[in-house]
């Protein structure tokens, strides 16, 4: 639902707005509002400069993005909503990862 944090609270202050969203893969906080991120983030397929300032840009896909293209690219019917189910049943963080660089 996005409405619990890993850090116990409904919701946590942004962080940061340095990193900007200029490219696909990039990784970033959903978030209703300023300091109202959850546990929901979205994966760009494009770059989106009007999110910049808005939503905290937190990391990058390595590895997978034909996986997110094939998301991107399922079928949707009325709001938007896939005609065919789409199941993460998987995730995690690739050991030996580096932090993005503004």
């Amino acid at each position: 639902t996005g409405s619990a944090s890993i850090f116990g609270s409904e919701s946590f202050d942004d962080e940061n707005f340095q990193l900007k969203h200029t490219q696909p893969g990039l990784l970033s906080m959903a978030n209703s509002g300023p300091n109202s991120n959850g546990s929901q983030f979205f994966i760009l397929t494009a770059a989106t400069p009007h999110l910049d300032g808005k939503h905290v840009v937190l990391g990058e896909v390595l590895d997978g993005m034909d996986v997110i293209r094939k998301i991107e690219s399922t079928r949707t019917g009325p709001g938007d909503k896939p005609l065919s189910p789409v199941i993460i049943a998987g995730a995690g963080q690739l050991a030996g990862a580096k932090p993005l660089e503004s």
